[in-house]
């Protein structure tokens, strides 16, 4: 849910649960067409600062997403993002071979200017699931 703040476009559509609580099993879709994701949270550990999705884009790919925060400094978090792909079609097998390792820092560059704009925006206000 956090997501909608920064991301634009980012309107999950929830299955389970329907109000989006983020728990182990949560599922949800996201896109539209050959884009349509689903995604379930296989692992949900706040304590931690950390959260994996399975994200199924049935056209092309399967994905692995796994977050894992830490604080730096006071006020300051680091945000290790990575995802493994797998292809299920000749154009998935395409679509991963776009994702260089320049492709995916570009993506994840992106949202670290849109979160950062945000944060900027919104002084003193913390980023929430």
């Amino acid at each position: 849910i956090g997501e909608r703040v920064w991301a634009p476009g980012w309107s999950p559509r929830f299955l389970h649960p329907e109000d989006g609580r983020a728990c182990e099993g949560m599922t949800f879709t996201t896109g539209d067409g050959e884009e349509t994701t689903f995604w379930s949270l296989v692992m949900w550990r706040p304590q931690d600062h950390r959260v994996r999705y399975a994200r199924l884009t049935p056209a092309t790919r399967l994905a692995l997403v796994d977050v894992a925060c830490r604080a730096v400094s006071q006020g300051a978090t680091e945000a290790r993002v990575s995802y493994r792909f797998t292809a299920t079609s000749p154009a998935g097998q395409a679509w991963v071979a776009a994702m260089t390792d320049d492709a995916f820092a570009a993506m994840i560059g992106e949202w670290k200017r849109l979160i950062d704009a945000w944060l900027l925006a919104n002084p003193g206000k913390i980023l929430a699931v």
